[in-house]
């Protein structure tokens, strides 16, 4: 006869503060043994606006609850399975459940597919960009995007032959005011 007498308390404590600030101002000159010069800026402002739809909360919601209703469809099956016989039952809820989960997928894609292939955002607006800069420099690469309803990301290689840094570029495009992620680079000729 043995008494065991364990006492197994855990007390475990965490806290975590993760405090941190994105408003990046960068400017970069790179000077090589080539003729030609870098000069590289990113802005970034991260302010949320109220009423947009977040296509990776939404994602995450759809996983949640596909998740949920399989699982429900599985016990509905097994237990009508189990009392009437139905054993086919599990197989139909199995693509009822996949048709269900088709048609939540098919819908978030066709939402997020236009922001992945850069097709987001009106032409009459990106021509707008290259208007503004085109007289001072040769766009070279320009790519814009959503980041969320109203805001805007954008991606710009210019070359120039004028002094004119990524921070003068970056004050010509300060009248759109949707975008919000700038990383401009500028190659001096």
């Amino acid at each position: 006869d043995h008494d065991h007498d364990h006492d197994h308390d855990h007390d475990h404590d965490h806290d975590h503060d993760h405090d941190h600030d994105h408003d990046h101002d960068h400017d970069h000159d790179h000077d090589q043994d080539h003729d030609h010069h870098h000069d590289h800026h990113h802005d970034h402002h991260h302010g949320h606006a109220h009423g947009h739809q977040d296509h990776n909360l939404r994602a995450a919601y759809m996983h949640v609850l596909a998740d949920a209703l399989t699982s429900v469809l599985a016990i509905v099956a097994l237990i009508v399975g189990k009392y009437l016989g139905w054993n086919w039952l599990d197989a139909l809820m199995g693509m009822v459940g996949a048709v269900v989960i088709g048609k939540w997928t098919w819908g978030l894609l066709k939402q997020t597919s236009p922001v992945l292939l850069d097709a987001s955002i009106s032409n009459s607006y990106k021509q707008s960009v290259l208007d503004v800069l085109n007289p001072h420099a040769k766009v070279v690469d320009f790519h814009i995007w959503k980041v969320s309803a109203d805001h805007y990301a954008s991606a710009i290689t210019l070359v120039s032959s004028s002094n004119k840094s990524a921070e003068d570029y970056k004050h010509m495009l300060a009248k759109f005011d949707k975008i919000h992620h700038l990383t401009i680079e500028v190659n001096h000729q």
